[in-house]
């Protein structure tokens, strides 16, 4: 029985150890949250302001905003993510690891925010 559970044991932590994706995953990943992103831009500098007064007309706008910004977010995560996947860490650089995100996330924020 000991060596059942052992054996199942093993199997399970074999089955679910953490698998990284493809990089040409990541790179279309990265791609087309770029490409979402630019697109909202677009939208939203293409929308007169003039056409504010009629509240039919903030539909395109607000959803190019969540869109837009939901992408954006997703892209500082996904970029952050690969920066600190790719530096070694452990438990003595938890602290630098945690700093070093930060700034990461931060640098692409401005990133996006300063392409247009």
């Amino acid at each position: 029985m000991n060596e059942a559970v052992s054996n199942l044991e093993g199997l399970l932590r074999e089955a679910l150890a953490p698998v990284e994706p493809p990089e040409a995953l990541v790179e279309r990943l990265e791609g087309t949250l770029m490409s979402i992103t630019e697109m909202a831009v677009d939208e939203l500098e293409a929308w007169e302001l003039s056409a504010m007064r009629d509240p039919r007309n903030w539909a395109r706008p607000a959803a190019a905003v969540v869109v837009g910004g939901a992408a954006a977010g997703a892209l500082v995560i996904l970029r952050a993510r690969r920066r600190a996947h790719a530096s070694p860490g452990g438990v003595a650089g938890v602290r630098d690891g945690a700093e070093r995100t930060l700034r990461d996330l931060s640098r692409e924020t401005r990133k996006l925010l300063g392409n247009r």
